[in-house]
C-alpha cells in the first residue's frame, strides 16, 4: 500500500522553527521527484519547495527562500522540510508529494500554525 505520512507540524511562535518529515512506504521514493505544497486557510494550493530524486537540485518559492530547506534521506525513504524564521503567513496545511512521469502520490497533510 502506497503511503506518504507527514509529521512534525504544530503551533510555533513567529520567528520559531519546525522540521517536517514525510515518510514514504509501499514504493521506492528514491526514484521520485518530491515536493512540499501548502494550503493556507481559505486559499488554494501553493508550491513551497522541490528536490530531485538524488537530492542534487533543490527549488524554493520566493516566499520561503532563505528560510526553508528541503532535504531527503533515500535510505530512510524520508523527505524533510526545515522551516526557520517562521511567519504568520506560513500558517497552512503542508502536504508532501512524490511524482514521476507515471505516478503522483500525496500525503494527508500536517498543520503548521504560526501564532503568538
Amino acid at each position: 500500500q502506497v503511503q506518504l505520512v507527514e509529521s512534525g507540524g504544530g503551533l510555533v511562535q513567529p520567528g520559531g522553527s519546525l522540521r517536517l518529515s514525510c515518510a514514504a512506504s509501499g514504493f521506492t521514493s528514491s526514484s521520485y521527484y518530491m515536493s512540499w505544497v501548502r494550503q493556507a486557510p481559505g486559499k488554494g494550493l501553493e508550491w513551497v519547495s522541490s528536490i530531485y530524486s538524488d537530492g542534487s537540485n533543490t527549488y524554493y518559492a520566493d516566499s520561503v527562500k532563505g528560510r526553508f530547506t528541503i532535504s531527503r534521506d533515500n535510505a530512510k525513504n524520508t523527505l524533510y522540510l526545515q522551516m526557520n524564521s517562521l511567519k504568520s503567513e506560513d500558517t497552512a496545511v503542508y502536504y508532501c508529494n512524490a511524482k514521476t512521469m507515471a505516478r503522483d502520490y500525496w500525503g494527508q497533510g500536517t498543520q503548521v500554525t504560526v501564532s503568538s
